[in-house]
């Protein structure tokens, strides 16, 4: 019996419809700016800076069908943890997906503002001691590591370097006593030569 080779491609035609139809959520830019202050595009989530629509790299239109089929599974990874990899999505838009799942995801889009209450509170992609949630409500980008409100970082980065921060300061304060002792050591020794040499001609004896 001979497989009917449109059924075959059933799986792929279904990716690749699911594929055409992804768009960007401007709803969530809106609200990250309107509660930062701050012009957010859309690179704080995806590849490219003016979304998932067109034929730049990092766009729909210049997928691959390798990359197509991927995007058709991460499409449909509507539980949390499903380990997809949007090639339209950057690390911190997939963390968002993986960490939902597109069903939680889609639905947040009516109170847009809730997103960064539902990520992981230890997530911190950049490693620069604040964590994403807490740089998606500054509207700070969570993949760039110098992109902060500058107090949030001094502040993360007292923290993280308190340690070496006050070892330091011990061995300056310790370094200081010490030089302060060792001159005052070298002014007592310079004044007892002084006293000796001065008292030299009177201890003699006369010819």
């Amino acid at each position: 019996m001979r497989s009917n080779p449109l059924t075959a491609c059933y799986p792929v035609l279904v990716l690749l419809a699911l594929a055409g139809t992804s768009r960007a959520y401007p709803e969530f830019q809106r609200a990250i700016s309107l509660s930062s202050g701050r012009t957010v595009n859309c690179a704080m989530c995806h590849v490219h800076s003016d979304g998932p629509e067109g034929n730049a790299p990092g766009q729909i239109g210049h997928l691959s069908l390798a990359e197509q089929t991927e995007l058709g599974r991460a499409r449909v990874a509507f539980e949390p943890n499903a380990s997809v990899k949007s090639p339209i999505l950057n690390a911190f838009g997939n963390h968002i997906i993986n960490s939902l799942g597109r069903k939680q995801f889609l639905e947040l889009r009516v109170t847009p503002g809730e997103l960064a209450n539902r990520l992981p509170k230890d997530s911190d992609m950049d490693g620069d001691g604040i964590s994403d949630a807490d740089e998606l409500r500054a509207g700070t980008h969570p993949l760039i590591k110098s992109d902060g409100r500058p107090w949030l970082l001094f502040k993360a980065n007292l923290s993280a370097n308190l340690g070496q921060i006050l070892l330091m300061l011990a061995a300056t304060v310790l370094g200081l006593w010490g030089l302060q002792h060792l001159l005052h050591g070298f002014d007592v020794a310079t004044r007892l030569e002084d006293d000796e040499e001065a008292d030299e001609p009177h201890n003699s004896t006369p010819h």
